[in-house]
């Protein structure tokens, strides 16, 4: 086994980590690069520091066969994965910092031939901006690396599957780019590998998650109006989706993640004018979360007057979506922090099972939550609260339609 590995993947979060061990299973030697020590440490040692489905037996296989090891430090390989975090400024723009220290941090290893590869979520043209940099720095390199780019596609709590299965979408700075990183990619891959230039590449994930964005907002806003009207949506949607070329999706308490709750953003930053349906889509689903807060803070008053004391007030789920534990963009957790915010001497329990504990949320076991509090706000479907017993003396707000999709 050659101790130089011909993998370095930059990023070892929730997407970067799967990915790591996927191309580690293929007896290739991956070297996982991140700037948290603690991550790093557990890597080694074959553990996880998130929560997967299958990827710590992957992960331990991985590292104990020696064909995984992660550093602070990138090291000279054949091909550079780039999966690090692409937050925002102020204003919703996108910010690209990340990406371009990756880059930078790699600039002094590279060599002809080798393969660079975006996979995170970018704005348009980050790609060949990435190519600028690294041929301003190393101008002798001009025309002789494949650098492509090509996002992720997966479902958090199925991401080792999905990696596999999944088509991609993979699109170069040139064909002979587009080609070399095709040709890395399908000896992991068994899903269809599509052929696309970088910009083209860049706009479909961007596009992807918008869709996806602007559907939840139809339901979201259905859920409003219903409100008002006193119609059930959750039966409404059902109904609705008899017809045969209807398919309304099912509203919640607002989205979250770090996909559908961003991406959009990256269009509306650079193109305003242009994206009016997909900025509004935005502003709904964002709206959807401070509306169940105010429900919550409602639902309180209401009780206060009709019992005369204050409520124990149950919150129930923190996750972006059922049965995992990201909490990123999460309009549960939002909803938790304006709900604590209007908190006066009330009791609560915070409820999150698929977490152990919260650097600010006192965590509470579900079934604790249910038998203890007057108000019950069901914030995510988890699978552990449906089919609960609840007495008819609670005062349930289901927003996420756990009760009617038991």
């Amino acid at each position: 086994m050659s101790d130089k590995p011909r993998v370095v993947m930059i990023g070892l979060g929730y997407i970067g980590l799967p990915t790591a061990a996927l191309i580690a299973k293929s007896k290739t030697q991956v070297h996982g690069v991140d700037i948290n020590q603690t991550v790093v440490d557990t890597i080694n040692r074959g553990e996880i520091h998130i929560v997967e489905p299958e990827l710590d037996e992957a992960v331990s296989e991985a590292v104990k066969e020696g064909y995984l090891k992660a550093s602070t430090k990138p090291v000279e390989a054949n091909t550079y994965l780039i999966v690090v975090p692409t937050p925002f400024k102020d204003k919703n723009e996108p910010d690209i910092s990340f990406v371009e220290a990756a880059t930078r941090g790699i600039i002094p290893l590279l060599k002809e031939g080798d393969l660079y590869i975006i996979e995170s979520t970018s704005p348009i043209g980050t790609t060949e901006k990435m190519m600028g940099l690294i041929y301003e720095t190393r101008p002798e390199l001009k025309g002789k690396l494949f650098i492509a780019y090509c996002p992720e596609r997966v479902l958090p709590g199925n991401v080792m599957y999905e990696l596999v299965h999944n088509d991609r979408v993979i699109g170069g700075i040139d064909d002979n780019s587009t080609e070399k990183a095709i040709a890395f990619y399908e000896e992991f891959i068994e899903g269809d590998l599509h052929k696309t230039n970088a910009r083209t590449a860049e706009m479909c994930k961007l596009v992807e998650n918008s869709s996806r964005d602007v559907q939840i907002a139809f339901a979201n806003e259905l859920s409003l109006i219903c409100d008002k009207a006193h119609i059930n949506v959750w039966e409404l949607i059902e109904l609705a989706n008899k017809h045969p070329r209807v398919n309304i999706l099912q509203p919640g308490c607002g989205v979250g993640g770090h996909c559908i709750a961003v991406d959009p953003y990256f269009i509306v930053a650079d193109y305003p004018m242009e994206s009016k349906i997909i900025g509004t889509a935005r502003e709904i689903n964002n709206y959807k979360s401070f509306w169940c807060a105010e429900k919550v803070k409602t639902a309180k008053l209401q009780f206060e007057i009709k019992h005369g004391r204050k409520p124990k007030i149950a919150l129930m789920g923190l996750a972006f979506k059922p049965n995992i534990d990201d909490l990123r963009e999460s309009p549960a957790k939002y909803i938790a922090q304006k709900v604590l915010q209007n908190a006066n001497d009330e009791e609560y329990y915070i409820v999150e099972p698929n977490i152990e504990n919260h650097k600010v949320f006192k965590l509470t076991y579900y079934q604790e939550a249910i038998d203890n509090a007057d108000i019950i706000a069901f914030l995510v479907a988890h699978d552990q609260f449906k089919n609960l017993e609840l007495s008819r003396e609670k005062v349930v707000l289901d927003f996420c339609g756990v009760l009617n999709l038991s």
